[in-house]
């Protein structure tokens, strides 16, 4: 199992980064196309992952007020925490967020990777095809955002490489997150539903504060058909990966 956590998480961190990478080397129009399709799916993927995979699996493991409860105060602390700049998901490179330093953009992602380690690990520690499809939306949710990170680190005046290195930094972070959780919630199974559910609380809040309203700036019929395609491809792809295991 400890294979498993380290070599999705490591996937989820390095995955997301070479897919940032990657779309940095297409001409500025297919990058406008392509990364609001990859929200959309995200978008999905996120959402399939809570209802689907994390929220079930705590509600087997505890009482259904305590889980719903912890997914509660879990979306009100990621509201305090993006307002206070650490907890940061814009995809806009205009946003106020993108006005402070870039390095503080560095530390908000670490934190941030941290987090996703530790929600892989629990994940993979109630099941494996939750594992998977917790880190499957982790990488879809994760490729937009390093890819605004490295448009705001080019901007601030770093260096194609420069840049890419940091973000390769700033993403190791999920790999201590992941072996933390997985130590600690060995000794400690009865976290586990309450991990479940705070990670359930930030893919939800990630889906629905900040990705959801970025899709609605775009109000084309054929986009919004494109959109909802994607996100319900997003959530058939852990519905066969998770229901179907």
């Amino acid at each position: 199992m400890l294979l498993w956590i380290i070599g999705f998480s490591l996937l989820g961190s390095i995955g997301a980064i070479a897919g940032a990478a990657l779309f940095l080397f297409f001409p500025e129009g297919i990058r406008r196309v392509l990364v609001p399709c990859l929200i959309s799916y995200a978008t999905g993927t996120l959402l399939g992952a809570a209802f689907l995979g994390m929220l079930p699996a705590g509600l087997k493991q505890a009482p259904a007020i305590a889980v719903m409860a912890t997914v509660l105060a879990g979306m009100v602390g990621f509201f305090v925490l993006e307002k206070l700049v650490i907890w940061r998901h814009c995809h806009n490179n205009g946003c106020e967020v993108h006005s402070h330093a870039a390095p503080l953009i560095l530390i908000g992602d670490a934190f941030h990777n941290f987090v996703d380690g530790v929600v892989i690990a629990a994940a993979f520690l109630t099941s494996i095809p939750l594992g998977v499809t917790t880190a499957l939306a982790v990488i879809a949710h994760e490729i937009p955002q390093e890819v605004g990170d490295f448009a705001i680190l080019l901007d601030n005046g770093y260096s194609r490489v420069k840049a890419l290195v940091l973000n390769g930094l700033s993403s190791v972070a999920t790999l201590p997150g992941a072996l933390i959780a997985y130590f600690w919630l060995v000794e400690t199974r009865e976290a586990a539903p309450y991990i479940l559910a705070i990670s359930a609380a930030s893919f939800i809040y990630i889906a629905t504060a900040d990705l959801i309203p970025a899709l609605h700036r775009q109000v084309s019929l054929l986009t919004s058909l494109r959109q909802i395609l994607l996100l319900l491809a997003g959530i058939a792809t852990v519905a066969f990966f998770h229901l179907g295991g």
